[in-house]
This record gives C-alpha cells, sequence and structure tokens, in this order.
C-alpha cells in the first residue's frame, strides 16, 4: 500500500511536511555595500560569525559590512622561497656552472658511444 502512495514522486526531491509547529533557528539580516553602490542583505545563523567582506551578487567585486567597518588588514606575509632560492643558498655560481660542465661532458661521452 505505502508502494503505492508514492509512486510517481520523487524522493528526497519535495517535503511533505509543512511549517506549523516548527521553530526555526534564530537568524540575523547582515547588509553589504559593494564600491559601486549595490546594497543587498545576507540571512546568518544569530550564532554565526559576520564575514568583514561578501561577494557582491550584482558584479561579484568585494562589498564591506554596511555599518562601515572596514576589515583589518593582514600582516604582510613573507614571499615563498623558489626552487632556485634554495638552490642558491647551498651553492655558488661557479658551484653550477662546474656541476653544468661535468653533466654535459658525461652526456657528450654517452652521446659519442651511442652514435
Amino acid at each position: 500500500m505505502a508502494e503505492r502512495a508514492l509512486r510517481g514522486t520523487r524522493l528526497g526531491a519535495t517535503s511533505y511536511e509543512n511549517d506549523r509547529n516548527t521553530d526555526l533557528a534564530p537568524r540575523q539580516e547582515v547588509g553589504y555595500t559593494c564600491a559601486k553602490g549595490h546594497r543587498f542583505t545576507v540571512t546568518l545563523a544569530a550564532e554565526a560569525e559576520v564575514p568583514p567582506t561578501w561577494e557582491c551578487r550584482n558584479c561579484g567585486s568585494t562589498a564591506l559590512r554596511a555599518n562601515g567597518q572596514a576589515p583589518k588588514p593582514s600582516k604582510p606575509s613573507k614571499a615563498p622561497r623558489t626552487h632556485w632560492d634554495m638552490l642558491m643558498e647551498r651553492r655558488t655560481i661557479e658551484d653550477l656552472e662546474e656541476v653544468l660542465a661535468e653533466r654535459l661532458a658525461i652526456l657528450r661521452a654517452q652521446r659519442k658511444k651511442t652514435a
């Protein structure tokens, strides 16, 4: 009998419950304004940490909270070290030229053997 009652419906796609006798979680409306003047609100949970910036729904730029609080600037981070930086900490240009000359000599010797 239950199988016939569910025939033709998409399970999980539609809720058959109603909102009566249901307590919704407390919410808060937070307003944002982007640099182009677009204003919009975002509904967040009351206990959620409110982000200082949000992506504008109209133009995609970064919008600030409407109460005027600008985000705190982050500390400038140190540039990541590259492979070249780490190599130069261990070797000098002269050492690298010497290693290159040795490797080229080995490759040339192998090429002569096969030719």
